[in-house]
């Protein structure tokens, strides 16, 4: 290899070592983009290729299959090739022989003859006779599966708990590109003042129909931004920012986050808040590390005063606090992310339905340990990144059943988003607005 890596080969060292160790993406990806300094096409064209692969894994390995039949390849061939497949059929900018050309040199480079002859003739195969239809496999859920990239426990979950139209539907959303999102921190600025400074910056976009106070980038870089800098925009998922927009927090309210870490729904609330008034957010997280980053996110959004952080389990609340100390409760619980396979694409392989499963039984944990702290007459809001009902509404549905002294509200936010469903929670999923995946339910301790 070379000391300066191509784009090609900055993507095969990332994903390789995704595939074979589990690393994180975006970190193997960063980290590499750092040490070598790519043009901003070159950038663009590596994140790309690592994300899209990811993304379609399961679909390029099944259109692999035919030309090595069964072969056992070097994991890094593996991924070279499964990268020259996912150019073919996803990059149409990128002419084939582009393509052909730079995977055999880096066939050659990381390789030996053998390897690079190998690697010549699978591509030429594939561009002579083309890729397998999906219409070859006849069972339904394994058709889904292939064709989406999604595992087929995930499609099965999906289909019985949505049915096939509605699982079709957010399988194919959850491969579309995901939107850069920013929120405009009213402690500071308003959403007319960044508008007008977006615009001066050239950066291009298009109102949130989803949250308030929240712009879709279309066109354009934000993270490096004055505006990010100083604290007047954040990046937050439009589906992220429903939690605490259904909270309806006040300026003198109490409010606990019981699972904070890193910030974004923290420094969402204490916005709200108003320090001569009373109102403070107290925030909890399990490792110091991760409070630290809450309290980092609060002193960049100039909020700091209004946010109290402690290193804590959610489920040992008692040995912090007394019982009904907090006007509002956030509980945004861990969770199988599932709501999350558009930004997060690898997850899709880790999950299993078993952790699913744990993670419920987690869920009911925390909502049990803060249940007491709420005052009477105030609201647990308990939210997840997931769509996989057993973490959501047969969650909420074991808390009742245990706590008859709380009553499930419906769950409304400013953009009245699906309020003529029929359930008192609320599910966004990806196919509905091209946010992420999310669940919020509203619970209230009776009087």
């Amino acid at each position: 290899m070379t000391k300066q890596m191509s784009a090609r080969a900055v993507a095969l060292t990332a994903l390789d070592r995704v595939r074979q160790n589990g690393s994180y993406s975006n970190l193997q990806l960063n980290q590499l983009l750092v040490k070598h300094q790519l043009s901003d096409s070159d950038r663009r064209l590596a994140t790309r290729i690592v994300y899209g692969v990811l993304q379609h894994q399961i679909t390029l390995e099944y259109w692999l299959q035919p030309f090595v039949k069964g072969k056992k390849l070097d994991s890094w061939v593996e991924t070279l090739l499964l990268m020259s497949i996912y150019q073919y059929h996803y990059l149409e900018r990128v002419p084939d022989w582009a393509v052909t050309n730079e995977s055999i040199e880096l066939a050659k480079n990381w390789g030996n003859q053998g390897i690079r002859k190998f690697v010549t003739g699978v591509l030429h195969a594939i561009l002579r006779q083309g890729l397998t239809s999906f219409d070859e496999i006849t069972d339904f859920v394994e058709r889904l599966s292939i064709k989406a990239s999604v595992p087929k426990w995930i499609v099965q979950e999906l289909v019985n708990q949505y049915g096939t139209d509605q699982a079709e539907q957010i399988l194919a959303s959850i491969n579309e590109p995901a939107h850069v999102v920013v929120r405009v921190n009213t402690a500071v600025s308003d959403l007319a003042t960044v508008r007008e400074e977006l615009r001066t910056a050239g950066v291009e976009f298009r109102e949130s129909e989803v949250a308030p106070n929240a712009l879709v980038i279309t066109s354009g870089s934000v993270i490096g931004s004055p505006l990010f800098a100083r604290g007047a925009i954040t990046i937050q998922d439009e589906s992220a920012m429903l939690a605490v927009d259904s909270m309806d927090v006040q300026p003198g309210d109490r409010v606990l986050d019981a699972c904070a870490a890193p910030g974004g729904k923290t420094v969402q609330i204490a916005e709200r808040l108003d320090q001569d008034s009373g109102g403070m957010v107290d925030t909890l997280d399990i490792h110091e590390h991760k409070t630290r980053l809450i309290q980092k996110n609060a002193d960049r959004m100039h909020v700091a005063d209004r946010v109290s952080t402690h290193t804590l389990d959610a489920r040992k609340v008692a040995d912090q606090f007394t019982d009904e100390s907090f006007d509002k409760i956030l509980v945004d619980a861990p969770c199988s992310g599932m709501g999350l396979l558009r930004r997060k694409p690898e997850i899709r392989y880790t999950k299993r339905l078993a952790d699913s499963v744990n993670l419920h039984q987690i869920q009911k944990s925390i909502l049990n340990a803060v249940a007491p702290k709420v005052k009477k007459g105030g609201i647990i809001t308990y939210s997840t990144c997931t769509i996989l009902k057993q973490e959501n509404d047969q969650t909420v549905q074991e808390f009742l059943a245990d706590h008859p002294d709380f009553t499930l509200l419906k769950t409304t936010t400013t953009r009245k988003l699906k309020d003529d469903r029929n359930s008192a929670t609320l599910t966004i999923l990806p196919s509905d607005y091209g946010s992420d995946g999310f669940f919020i339910s509203s619970l209230q301790r009776n009087l």
